[in-house]
């Protein structure tokens, strides 16, 4: 994690500042040949993981741009690649999407130029992570939960609570967890300890998992410096993931949709639950660099991110709900009615979504900024 690069508190406060901002794009021009984009692992596929998930190159064959991904591991990773520039468009999750927003790495968007617009979920179309002022910085992508991903040999009925990877315990296999979980590598998992003590220990009084006073923050350094003892690995590549529980004695984590999927289909002796404390989640927007080099190429690619069918796919793929609702259920692609309720589309009210910690925060007053969770996070890993 390259910290150095990171929007701290500062620049999260200039967004209270920001006046009223107007998309760059006024009309598309010419395509230029060419779109650049950072992308989580496994959401912009030209069949080269599996033959049917393709939804890269017939778009390249009707625009005449030529899609270029550097996939990122971690939101932080994100919000150091859209600071170094040379990107066109980014998938960010909402605590990497307000940090680009403060820092004005990504620009205003023309929904009028985005004629699909108009079948995305209303539920995402105002929302908190990418809309500020009422001005829309992105188009919505995908979103989904956090979910925990065990061995189903080991646990022969799902497990009930994530005390499986945050506490010492016997596993039903009769053999300690420690060693065999992992966390994630990244300083947002602070939230996840946080949903964890919210439901375990509600005298600390936490009404979000992004909103921590100095008290709840240390409850949720303690409980990860414990978890820090049973970690094989803090994970952020999601394949090196797999390889670990296919071949390193990995039990259970902390996982995207997306991992299961892919075990499962390899035959592996996995599946997933949201346990009893409930879940944190993502919420992905397609953002346009502010400097964007293809405008246009970038335009024509977040319309195409709209079309059912492709969301409809990736929704298979990864395991997620799309952000168009008709993906699940018109036919076009891979996806059903069935398929959308089993990956959680009805659940969008009890995921708390990724968001940035700030200062100044609406549950109570003052909480403890992202920056300190950084540097802390760093330091849980290191074993401090």
């Amino acid at each position: 994690m390259n910290t150095m690069k990171l929007m701290g508190t500062t620049a999260l406060a200039l967004m209270l500042a920001l006046g009223p901002a107007a998309a760059q794009i006024a009309a598309l021009g010419q395509p230029e040949g060419q779109v650049n984009i950072v992308a989580w692992a496994g959401y912009i596929e030209r069949g080269e993981t599996v033959k049917d998930f393709d939804w890269v190159t017939k778009f390249e064959q009707a625009s005449g741009c030529k899609v270029n991904v550097k996939t990122a591991n971690t939101s932080d990773e994100m919000v150091a690649l859209m600071n170094e520039g040379g990107f066109d468009l980014v998938t960010a999750s909402g605590d990497a999407s307000l940090r680009l927003i403060a820092g004005k790495r990504v620009q205003p968007v023309n929904l009028s130029l985005i004629p699909s617009w108009s079948t995305v979920d209303e539920r995402l179309k105002n929302a908190p992570w990418y809309v500020v002022d009422g001005v829309h910085y992105g188009v919505p992508y995908m979103w989904g939960p956090n979910v925990l991903m065990y061995n189903t040999n080991v646990f022969k009925e799902p497990p009930t609570s994530w005390n499986v990877v945050f506490e010492e315990m016997t596993l039903p296999d009769g053999k300690s967890n420690k060693g065999r979980v992992q966390a994630y590598d990244g300083p947002i998992h602070i939230a996840d300890a946080a949903q964890y003590l919210m439901f375990h220990k509600p005298e600390l009084g936490i009404t979000s998992p992004y909103e921590l006073n100095e008290t709840q923050y240390k409850a949720a350094l303690d409980l990860l410096r414990v978890q820090r003892q049973l970690v094989s690995r803090y994970w952020h590549d999601a394949f090196i993931q797999m390889d670990d529980f296919k071949n390193e004695g990995v039990v259970a984590s902390g996982t995207w949709p997306f991992q299961v999927n892919l075990l499962q289909g390899d035959g592996q002796p996995v599946a997933s639950v949201i346990p009893q404390e409930g879940a944190t989640g993502w919420a992905d927007t397609s953002m346009m660099h502010v400097d964007a080099a293809n405008p246009t190429c970038a335009y024509l690619w977040m319309e195409h991110s709209l079309a059912s069918n492709l969301q409809s796919d990736l929704s298979v793929w990864f395991g997620a709900n799309p952000a168009v609702p008709a993906a699940c259920t018109d036919g076009r692609g891979m996806q059903t009615a069935e398929g959308c309720t089993k990956n959680g589309l009805d659940d969008f009210e009890k995921i708390r979504f990724w968001t940035t910690p700030v200062t100044k925060c609406a549950s109570q007053g003052e909480c403890v900024p992202y920056y300190r969770w950084v540097s802390d996070y760093i330091g849980v890993i290191g074993g401090r």
